[in-house]
């Protein structure tokens, strides 16, 4: 089957989180002639091992998971599942690693062993956590991964990446401001939420303004709520935002202050700030030295100019081990998570064949940039 008859397939049973067990007999029913080792070393995700009798092992995964949208493509194989879509690509991924595996059943000798993996729950909670927490990595000596991404943002067929900074580490801003509401008469016997959280509102982004321009970070709030009627002081404020940044020391220091700021403005008003933040994914952030070395070994791909502050928890194997991250432009499409979100399925050839570039390119000897790697981490 080629790479398209495979993303058409998988694009018909999407199925969500760590639950897929469609998805993944699909997989094996692919994989299981081509020779390779099949596990599930957690739940959720199949990696397939490829062995040419080497030391080491080279990765590359893949996300499989899908997202609770009803899709709105119209296409002949849309979803068989209603309230379910792969509106993010992940269809078009194990397809190309689909038909890297059959090009690589077809190889005689490689210089490394090469482990293809795939993983649930990258929309949710971050399976690639647990599949760094299984020994999967260790057990098959794999020195460093890659993986790719459809991006609207790019042409059709377009390769991309950059060093450092990719995407960003994400989290969500939840803030509640709790006063005493009065008739707007008797203002004097309220504690005003609303005014409050004005206060805290202003002095937030402020906080982000204050850092350097060169500090690529993100803190907006979309949604304030506040009060019930026009002629009673608020009691209570809720705020709702998203904090992005890529160092650890510029995200923590954000969330840290916001936090400052909730107990000046609970002094100074009178009311009851509480802010919390859920944990999210670190940052995408490509090793410089693993991205030179790709570009030595002669593969062709494009530089961006700034990372994207869209997150992704690919970082967790970059936290586990040396890994590069690609987009592969989709072109004028839908965007990503959108119910009509589709594209150009020809360009998944051109990601396939960037694999199989890749896997040919490899030196023999990995040490000369895998130490500067591991000091990276």
């Amino acid at each position: 089957m080629t790479v398209i008859q495979h993303r058409q397939a998988l694009h018909q049973i999407p199925e969500l989180d760590r639950d897929l067990p469609k998805t993944l007999a699909y997989l094996e029913e692919v994989l299981t002639p081509l020779g390779c080792t099949l596990s599930r070393p957690c739940a959720g995700c199949l990696c397939a091992f490829f062995d040419f009798g080497r030391s080491d092992a080279v990765a590359f995964r893949s996300d499989a998971d899908a997202l609770p949208i009803q899709e709105e493509t119209g296409l002949p194989y849309a979803s068989r599942h209603p309230g379910q879509m792969h509106a993010c690509g992940h269809d078009g991924h194990m397809a190309m690693l689909l038909d890297l595996a059959q090009w690589l059943s077809a190889q005689a000798a490689l210089p490394h062993n090469i482990l293809l993996v795939f993983q649930g729950a990258e929309e949710t909670t971050g399976g690639a956590r647990d599949l760094c927490e299984s020994g999967i990595f260790e057990t098959r000596r794999v020195r460093c991964i890659f993986g790719m991404h459809l991006w609207p943002d790019l042409p059709a067929g377009v390769i991309a990446s950059r060093k450092n900074e990719l995407m960003s580490r994400s989290c969500e801003v939840s803030v509640e401001v709790l006063g005493r509401s009065s008739h707007i008469a008797k203002a004097s016997e309220g504690i005003d939420a609303l005014a409050a959280g004005v206060a805290f509102y202003r002095r937030a982004l402020a906080l982000e303004q204050s850092l350097p321009p060169e500090i690529f970070r993100l803190l907006k709030f979309g949604r304030m709520e506040s009060g019930t009627v026009r002629n009673a002081v608020s009691g209570r404020t809720v705020l709702l935002g998203s904090l992005r940044a890529f160092q650890d020391e510029v995200f923590f220091g954000l969330r840290d202050g916001l936090r400052d700021i909730a107990q000046a403005v609970e002094a100074e008003s009178g009311c009851t700030v509480t802010v919390h933040t859920n944990d999210g994914y670190p940052a995408v952030w490509n090793p410089p030295a693993l991205f030179d070395a790709v570009r030595r070994w002669g593969l062709s791909f494009q530089t961006l100019d700034a990372p994207v502050m869209i997150a992704e928890d690919f970082s967790w194997y970059q936290r586990h081990l040396p890994g590069l991250f690609f987009f592969l432009g989709t072109g004028p499409s839908p965007a990503l998570h959108a119910a009509g979100f589709s594209f150009q399925e020809e360009l998944l050839q051109t990601g396939a064949a960037f694999w199989k570039d890749l896997v040919s390119k490899l030196p023999q000897d990995l040490s000369d940039f895998h130490g500067k790697i591991q000091g990276f981490l």
